[in-house]
């Protein structure tokens, strides 16, 4: 190989790793995705990182994004209704929904946390969007059933001799909305959301989601190095 093609082939390399772990701004996203069709059920045999963490970013980011601007606007919209009329039909509704006693409750619940968290979790609980449950059920968070009634999957392990099911939703996008529930009204989550109400700095706030994963604090830590390394908070 001569000087200049092997010039060219570092900084392909070198370029390509930068590829994969920069934040992609939304149009910036669509170019990079165009012409991949990449689909969740279908996981490319022998991807490299760069092109696994570009699939991950296609399928997933633009959702969250989608989903982030809904659920702000809707947090913004019973803002203001709460000031109107407290007690509407309405505002009762949305209280059973997220279980909140109060309306201070129910906006902490409505508020949506950062991009970046969503994007981090969802990277690291199902591998960058390879794992078994992303790709026969959409679940891209690990999000569990306790309902036989609705749409899941066995997740192939027991607790003692009870089997774990996790839910398989229709698409990307409803479980993104499903997971901002989740943590919307999880009473494990109450001080994650105390804190969201003062912050949205997405490293305070992983701290506070040592109860997410078996793995505690270090899970918070480990997010926020997944939020830091890839560059997920230029999407906030």
């Amino acid at each position: 190989m001569n000087t200049n093609k092997l010039i060219l082939t570092l900084f392909a390399v070198a370029f390509s790793g930068m590829f994969a772990n920069a934040a992609f701004a939304a149009e910036d996203l669509t170019k990079a995705c165009q012409g991949k069709n990449y689909q969740p059920s279908i996981v490319p045999e022998k991807m490299t990182v760069q092109e696994k963490k570009l699939r991950f970013r296609c399928l997933v980011q633009p959702a969250v994004i989608t989903v982030f601007s809904e659920l702000t606007d809707q947090y913004n919209s019973v803002s203001e209704a709460v000031k109107q009329d407290s007690e509407s039909a309405n505002i009762k509704r949305l209280k059973k929904k997220y279980k909140a006693k109060s309306n201070e409750d129910l906006l902490k619940a409505m508020k949506p946390h950062p991009k970046s968290i969503a994007l981090a979790q969802a990277a690291m609980e199902s591998a960058w969007g390879t794992s078994r449950f992303f790709v026969q059920a959409n679940n891209i968070f690990g999000v569990w059933s306790f309902n036989k009634n609705e749409p899941r999957i066995a997740a192939g392990e027991k607790r003692g001799k009870k089997t774990i099911w996790v839910k398989k939703y229709g698409s990307v996008k409803e479980a993104i909305n499903d997971y901002y529930l989740v943590l919307a009204r999880g009473r494990a989550f109450g001080e994650f959301r105390d804190v969201k109400m003062k912050s949205a700095d997405p490293y305070k706030l992983v701290e506070k989601l040592d109860s997410y994963s078996e793995r505690g604090a270090e899970y918070g830590k480990e997010l926020a190095s997944m939020i830091r390394y890839n560059k997920f908070y230029k999407v906030d």
